[in-house]
């Protein structure tokens, strides 16, 4: 009897300690990676009112290295890549509502993207950063002379001016070291985006002969015209020596 409640005892503490240490019989779950870079979609549709916004880097689209590429999906590439980061001026659908009916739709698609990529600086910027930094701006449509972009703060109070808006920023979005995605209240519209491209130079036509290189010529017939007429009174005095020779001897 002793025996059967020992063997019973060994079996109920065997099972206990495998009940009450699962970690020997299982492996140790793997420690998260690190954080992927942010989304700049999923962050502005978290933040809302970016409605029209997010349609213009969904839907529009522009060709690189013979690849179709959302302008999203170029920005996110470009960010998990940088090491200066991007900061974003996001114009609010209230910004796109007050533009001029059909300003939007009398773009072209390499207009939009040229538009998006005003709203894009291809570097991090803080706050406290914009008080320091040097005007233009350079942003990702680059520092064209058609494309200006200037910056002032005073605090927190940061205005952005183009040669054809006056905005300010009214709200961080969201930032880290890595992205600065900033509110503003209005489109950022460049002036080079609406004029029209310079005409093509028109065709060089060919220069007309010069009149010096006629004068050769002209200058020919002269002395060939003054040769004959020297020749011919030659032979008429010629003549009319000999008339008188001959006279002379029937005489």
């Amino acid at each position: 009897m002793e025996q059967i409640f020992s063997t019973f005892l060994l079996v109920f503490f065997f099972i206990f300690f495998i009940y009450s240490n699962p970690t020997l019989s299982q492996s140790p779950a793997p420690a998260p990676g690190p954080p992927g870079p942010p989304d700049i979609i999923v962050i502005l549709q978290k933040a809302r009112q970016y409605t029209t916004f997010i349609r213009l880097l969904k839907n529009t689209t522009f060709i690189r290295l013979l690849k179709t590429s959302q302008v999203a999906d170029q920005l996110n590439t470009e960010l998990s890549k940088s090491n200066q980061g991007l900061t974003v001026f996001a114009p609010t659908d209230a910004a796109f509502t007050s533009l001029k009916p059909g300003t939007l739709n009398s773009l072209t698609d390499q207009q939009k993207v040229e538009l998006i990529q005003f709203h894009v600086l291809p570097s991090f910027f803080s706050v406290s950063q914009f008080q320091t930094a040097s005007n233009p701006l350079r942003t990702q449509v680059g520092n064209d002379g058609q494309f200006p972009l200037n910056v002032t703060a005073t605090g927190n109070q940061v205005n952005i001016t183009t040669d054809m808006v006056n905005a300010a920023v009214a709200n961080t979005v969201y930032t880290d070291n890595l992205l600065a995605v900033y509110q503003v209240d209005k489109v950022l519209l460049p002036h080079g985006l609406f004029v029209p491209p310079p005409p093509a130079p028109a065709p060089v036509k060919p220069e007309k002969q010069a009149a010096s290189d006629s004068s050769p010529s002209d200058d020919t017939a002269r002395v060939d015209t003054s040769g004959a007429i020297h020749l011919s009174q030659h032979s008429i005095r010629a003549m009319s020596s000999l008339i008188l020779v001959l006279s002379a001897f029937c005489f």
